[in-house]
């Protein structure tokens, strides 16, 4: 991790693209302000690790779903038998 010293208005670039500048100070909490292209999905961590966590719960869901319809399939196939 990089790990850089900035004061108020201070800006830090990254990738030519990304510029995150430090809108204000007060005491332990620092406000920050990102400009980025459009395409690019900016979230509070805490945000993303919710949306990472619901993401992987769907996929979980998604998954017994799958399995049921594939046993009912196969129950109603052999019902027609």
């Amino acid at each position: 991790m990089l790990v850089l010293t900035r004061k108020k208005g201070q800006a830090v670039i990254i990738g030519g693209q990304i510029r995150i500048t430090v809108a204000d100070v007060s005491g332990e909490t620092v406000r920050v302000g990102i400009e980025a292209p459009p395409h690019l999905d900016i979230y509070r961590e805490e945000i993303y690790r919710a949306i990472m966590e619901e993401n992987a719960s769907s996929i979980t869901d998604n998954k017994g779903l799958r399995e049921m319809l594939a046993q009912n399939n196969g129950e109603e196939t052999k019902k027609e038998d």
